[in-house]
């Protein structure tokens, strides 16, 4: 039997991967968490084979759950499921030894599949997030552009960017309009979210 811990924080969805999961005959879910901490803290005592994170939880993100799972549970094996997959993910879920990466719309028999897969050693990745991390091409913004948007994304006017950074209030706002249109973007919130989906920041 698969032991198989799930953390996910969208209570409906999580319900429905363990009610899925229950079905299968080889499978058995363990244990279920709200959040990343709860995980960490609780995970190893349930001796998972496979881990089922979500990329965002409310505390700390997916990744650093696998992370820190590592040493308490090394046998244990991490498969990330996203509404998220994204090339900059992906190569997030790589970096933290995922043996997994799969998007949210697969059905159930594919996340059972994966969870088989992934419990006997084989990697699991999504072709098409693959792909698109296969053919990505290198960030368009400059890294003032880059130190610009971030301080953008949290809250900072553009005064209080000029002065942290010790620039023109104009060049500033020269930068966001800059990045705003070398994404693509529609706004500078939109930007931030482009800009972060592509591993640009």
């Amino acid at each position: 039997m698969i032991r198989v811990i799930i953390a996910e924080d969208m209570r409906l969805l999580r319900d429905s991967l363990v009610r899925l999961l229950s079905f299968t005959s080889d499978i058995t879910v363990v244990a279920e968490f709200e959040r990343g901490e709860h995980a960490v803290a609780d995970a190893p005592r349930h001796r998972p084979d496979v881990a089922v994170l979500d990329v965002r939880l409310p505390d700390i993100n997916g990744f650093e759950v696998a992370r820190r799972l590592q040493n308490p549970l090394p046998r244990c094996r991490t498969l990330f499921m996203t509404s998220y997959a994204t090339p900059a993910n992906l190569r997030q879920a790589a970096a933290v030894g995922a043996y997994g990466f799969i998007a949210k719309d697969r059905s159930a028999d594919a996340l059972a599949e994966a969870v088989r897969s992934v419990h006997a050693g084989r990697k699991v990745f999504d072709p098409d997030v693959v792909a698109d991390a296969l053919t990505h091409t290198a960030s368009p913004l400059t890294p003032r552009e880059v130190e610009v948007l971030r301080l953008a994304a949290r809250g900072e006017p553009p005064g209080a960017i000029a002065r942290s950074l010790s620039l023109a209030a104009g060049t500033v706002r020269n930068h966001l309009a800059a990045c705003t249109t070398k994404l693509g973007a529609r706004n500078r919130a939109d930007a931030f979210r482009i800009a972060t989906e592509n591993g640009w920041l």
